[in-house]
């Protein structure tokens, strides 16, 4: 009899002890996971415009002799060696991503400017840079490169203005023309006329141009996923 009791007082009180709450895992798993598919997604869109727009521009300059490429990596189709576009576009898609990523490191949300019809205007300002580049006739290559250096200026100031992508472009800019200089070196392609080393000067400016372009489709995706993602959140 004393060991019945016994037993039920030690039942009741496991029942009246407040269960542990098990972790929930599946609201963190899901968040993890919609952050890596945008991620994804958004470097995707990304790499498919920066391999668009190398495709493009570089049979602009292809075209005029700007860029010489050797006969038997030439594509038949698109004028270009064939490893042109996919580095391209892999490097359009590290720096679409990263502006976004420094701005949220840096505390600083780029806010100037934030509608496609702007994003769109600075690509198509972009291209309007390299055509020149590639069309134009100036006296001597100085002309040019001032005046190719002063439309990209232009070009950030009126669709960025932030001192970040400013920093990044200039960065990234140095960083292309120093690779540019080390595959014109090793004999991968060249340049006509060339008077910054193996390369014409008016590069870096391309460069940086094109930089502040992928910058701002980098943000612009950013911020649609993110209004998307405060949309669902409010809906569930």
């Amino acid at each position: 009899m004393s060991l019945t009791l016994t037993a039920m007082s030690d039942s009741a009180v496991i029942r009246g002890q407040p269960k542990m709450p098990r972790p929930n895992w599946g609201p963190y798993i899901s968040v993890i996971t919609n952050r890596t598919t945008n991620l994804v997604i958004r470097g995707a869109m990304l790499f498919s415009v920066g391999v668009f727009l190398a495709l493009v521009l570089n049979l602009l300059q292809v075209q005029r002799n700007v860029t010489l490429f050797p006969p038997d990596v030439i594509s038949s189709i698109f004028s270009s060696a064939w490893w042109v576009p996919p580095c391209c576009g892999t490097a359009s898609a590290l720096i679409g991503l990263l502006y976004p990523c420094i701005d949220s490191r840096l505390g600083e949300p780029h806010k100037f400017k934030r509608e496609w019809s702007s994003v769109m205007r600075c690509v198509a300002v972009f291209v309007g840079i390299n055509h020149a580049s590639a069309k134009v006739d100036f006296a001597n290559n100085v002309q040019l490169s001032l005046t190719l250096a002063a439309l990209s200026v232009g070009l950030w100031w009126t669709f960025d203005r932030s001192r970040s992508g400013f920093g990044l472009g200039v960065s990234i800019a140095l960083l292309a023309t120093l690779a540019t200089q080390l595959l014109v070196y090793n004999g991968v392609f060249q340049y006509t006329s060339p008077d910054f080393l193996y390369i014409r000067s008016w590069l870096p400016c391309i460069f940086f141009a094109g930089v502040i372009t992928m910058g701002n489709i980098g943000r612009q995706l950013a911020l649609y996923e993110g209004k998307f993602c405060q949309e669902k959140t409010h809906q569930d």
